[in-house]
């Protein structure tokens, strides 16, 4: 069984359900920290008529060492407001925006507390609608009390995972250690993920976007498109 783990992102890019599709598993990693100033777990970026454009989720007291799952967001009501209304003016023309449109806009008009909260209802909606059938879990649900890959492995043994698929590529093994998957026999899958050209509205393509933008302009095409089967 391959499993993969992933810190539960804002409307995360291609290259995170990427790895989803290829997993049997897909665990939401939301009780480690959540980084420092600007990352992925609270923005991501859109393709704007403007051009590329970020979308930032304010989080209340940042500079404090929160889990991710612990995570306020900032209680002003303007930023859901912002964000639906940017996504709305950028891809109103985009030919599937319609379809999908009122799931976002759903999760949009809920008054969320949390990030991760946030963050994992996005995952869900989109997973459901790129028809993803890896089974979600979440490391806090899991209640390991560990750090480091000591973690990693042992979520991967509760899970009972034989493969662990890594967002690290062969060329880059910063984080991942082959000796101690060969230790703990475990085998390590590279994701290697190459990044797809597809229809986007708004001049020249530019990659590494939210998920969305490949979902309101390629339909049913999108989970085909980004895990390479029409390449």
């Amino acid at each position: 069984m391959i499993a993969a783990i992933h810190q539960p992102n804002y409307l995360p890019w291609l290259g995170f359900f990427n790895k989803m599709a290829r997993s049997d598993i897909f665990v939401i990693f939301d009780d480690v920290q959540l980084p420092r100033g600007k990352s992925f777990e609270t923005r991501n970026r859109v393709k704007t008529p403007n051009g590329v454009q970020w979308l930032t989720v304010p989080i209340a007291e940042k500079g404090e060492l929160n889990l991710i799952k612990d995570a306020m967001i900032v209680q002003d009501g303007k930023w859901q407001i912002k964000h639906w209304k940017t996504i709305q003016l950028s891809y109103k023309r985009a030919p599937y925006f319609d379809r999908y449109a009122a799931r976002f806009d759903e999760i949009y008009s809920i008054p969320w507390e949390k990030l991760c909260d946030l963050n994992v209802a996005l995952i869900k909606l989109i997973k459901e609608l790129l028809g993803i059938k890896a089974t979600l879990v979440s490391s806090s649900d899991l209640k390991i009390e560990a750090r480091g890959t000591d973690k990693i492995f042992l979520i991967l043994r509760e899970l009972k995972a034989d493969r662990y698929l890594t967002g690290e590529g062969k060329g880059s093994k910063r984080y991942v250690f082959e000796e101690d998957f060969v230790k703990n026999n475990i085998g390590l899958i590279y994701q290697d993920f190459e990044h797809p050209v597809y229809r986007q509205l708004w001049g020249d393509f530019a990659p590494e976007l939210s998920v969305i933008d490949l979902l309101f302009n390629e339909g049913d095409r999108s989970l085909d498109i980004l895990t390479g089967a029409l390449s």
